[in-house]
């Protein structure tokens, strides 16, 4: 596939205080990346040097093969700094506003308010709008000139469930159209909706990136020990019935393969000569996930 951004061992801090640390990652066309983490992580710093609002201290990152000009610009839509709309002025003026700076033609306001829901309230002044309203207001000034990426901070930040709801419609609605987007965000839930991809970050750094279906993986845990843990852990490893396996020092915890059950597990160490002592079935969530790697 296309490689879209690649981004280099970017270092940034303030102070003694590491915002990102040595990071690096690829995005290829037609994904739909998040970078995910608690507040504090380097997301936003990271979304805010790819856009060039700030300049790393070290490494290097690039759109398209090519270092950030104006003409990359022009094809990416951003929305990591809150847009200064005018109160006092309606949404279809605000936007002309903004068509204008990016040179983009007044056509396309209509239709990006009618991609944001919101081409009813075209003459309805920025004041009176919800939260949730002006949140997609900020999505269609990202979207004027059709860009082929979309880079979000924290999209349904701050929003009610309905809210959030919208923005996400709106999210998957310009994936299907073939478009990258990057994305940072705390809401897991959110990321395992709407994201392809995900890299998480903790203090900075990247401590795991993948697919989103690969990486947050909601299989079940299997927990079993049996009277010599170390002879059950090797033949466990041998056996290709687990995707993973990690032994502490009373039993041992594994993810099984497809297709494979907890039944089989107990058959396959019993023909091997083992009885198993401890045979446990845990229910493992997004959530849980998330919180083991983070930690």
């Amino acid at each position: 596939m296309t490689e879209v951004l690649a981004i280099n061992s970017l270092c940034k801090s303030y102070g003694k205080i590491n915002a990102i640390d040595d990071l690096s990652f690829t995005v290829e066309k037609g994904n739909v990346y998040g970078i995910l983490g608690p507040n504090g992580s380097g997301k936003t710093t990271t979304l805010s040097i790819i856009t060039g609002i700030l300049k790393p201290q070290k490494g290097l990152f690039r759109w398209f093969g090519q270092e950030l000009h104006k003409s990359i610009s022009q094809r990416i839509g951003s929305l990591v700094e809150i847009p200064n709309f005018y109160p006092y002025l309606s949404l279809y003026q605000n936007l002309q506003i903004i068509s204008r700076i990016k040179n983009i033609p007044e056509e396309d306001i209509n239709r990006v308010l009618g991609i944001t829901n919101l081409l009813a309230r075209k003459f309805s002044r920025f004041e009176t709008l919800s939260l949730g309203m002006k949140q997609r207001l900020g999505f269609a000034a990202v979207l004027l000139g059709d860009p082929e990426v979309l880079v979000l901070d924290e999209p349904a930040n701050g929003l009610d469930p309905e809210g959030i709801a919208e923005v996400r419609n709106i999210i998957l609605s310009e994936a299907q159209k073939g478009k990258t987007i990057i994305m940072a965000s705390h809401i897991l839930d959110e990321v395992e909706k709407v994201c392809t991809h995900v890299g998480i970050l903790k203090c900075g750094k990247l401590i795991a990136s993948g697919r989103v279906n690969e990486l947050l993986t909601e299989d079940d845990l299997v927990v079993v020990s049996s009277g010599n843990l170390n002879e059950l852990y090797e033949l466990l490893v041998r056996s290709g019935l687990t995707k993973s396996i990690q032994q502490n020092e009373y039993d041992i915890t594994i993810v099984l393969t497809d297709h494979v059950s907890p039944a089989d597990i107990n058959e396959y160490a019993f023909k091997q000569g083992i009885v198993l002592k401890k045979l446990e079935v845990k229910k493992k969530s997004l959530e849980s996930q998330f919180l083991e790697l983070v930690r």
